[in-house]
């Protein structure tokens, strides 16, 4: 696949206990975009944030959360950006979703993969 210049980045914050058909939010996310072609995915787990309900989930030890936050980021066309989104819409019930414009610098495998 290529893919260089101007795409989306799309940003899905949501928590780590979400769930999705019995399965982690974040990873059926992943497996979703990965199924639909999309160029990539990555999973952040943060160590500390607050959303909508203003609850603050941290990793400290004497204040151990079950809940962190997760970020998935999702790089591709606007296209494919765009018809993921109404899947994403079904899936995500409660998080943040942003979409910015970004410059693809480079984007490659190794050869023979």
């Amino acid at each position: 696949m290529k893919l260089s210049g101007e795409a989306k980045l799309l940003r899905i914050f949501i928590g780590e206990s979400d769930k999705w058909r019995g399965r982690p939010l974040y990873e059926a996310i992943v497996l979703e975009a990965k199924a639909r072609g999309l160029a990539g995915a990555t999973v952040f787990k943060g160590f500390m944030g607050f959303g909508a309900h203003s609850r603050v989930h941290t990793a400290k030890i004497l204040q151990l959360s079950e809940d962190l936050p997760v970020m998935v980021e999702i790089v591709d066309t606007e296209e494919k950006i765009q018809a993921f989104l109404p899947v994403l819409d079904e899936m995500v019930r409660e998080g943040l979703v942003t979409l910015e414009k970004v410059e693809v610098i480079r984007y490659q495998a190794r050869k023979g993969e």
